[in-house]
């Protein structure tokens, strides 16, 4: 990945970024890769509709990463105020994650973030039985805060659950300046 590519989508990207996000976290493509949610969660992920208003709106971003191009990962940044951005819907390729894409665009997204927002922190939140992801965004020094949310089981446009256990714990960074 030599020519790896970030920028800011716009509104011409929705359908692309909406089939990169349903193929990362949805379906039999996503068992490509080991972050999926197709084994909790049926239906769809998002939706145009969802990914315009993210665009249109000036305290989001949804940034995106790029192989010449193809769009090969993306993750959305929320500006909540009071230094604190939030970092969700990160998604790579199914095909080709394992292989440091994923660390190359939680470093773009933080430093968009500090810019962009002037956030000093960064807030995720995670499923909590997804064991190995917050694992992996613990070697990126998100920490647990012991804080959890629950999950909107009652929204279909975030996923169907196949299981009613499933709550959010929350994951935060601080981010300091390069």
């Amino acid at each position: 990945m030599t020519d790896l590519a970030f920028r800011v989508a716009g509104h011409a990207d929705v359908p692309a970024l909406h089939r990169l996000i349903e193929s990362a976290y949805r379906g039999d493509s996503a068992r490509q890769g080991w972050s999926h949610e197709a084994d909790i969660l049926d239906g769809q992920r998002t939706d145009a509709e969802e990914l315009s208003g993210i665009i249109g709106d000036p305290a989001q971003v949804m940034l995106m990463a790029h192989e010449g191009e193809r769009l090969i990962g993306c993750v959305r940044l929320v500006d909540e105020g009071a230094g604190v951005a939030y970092l969700g819907m990160l998604s790579i390729d199914p095909t080709l994650q394992a292989g440091g894409l994923g660390r190359r665009l939680m470093a773009e997204a933080e430093d968009t973030a500090r810019t962009r927002f002037g956030a000093t922190r960064m807030r995720m939140t995670v499923i909590k039985s997804r064991h190995e992801l917050i694992a992996w965004y613990q070697r990126r020094g998100y920490a647990l805060t012991g804080a959890e949310e629950p999950f909107p089981v009652d929204d279909e446009k975030f996923g169907l659950p196949r299981r009613l256990d499933l709550v959010f714990v929350v994951m935060e960074k601080g981010l300091i300046a390069p």
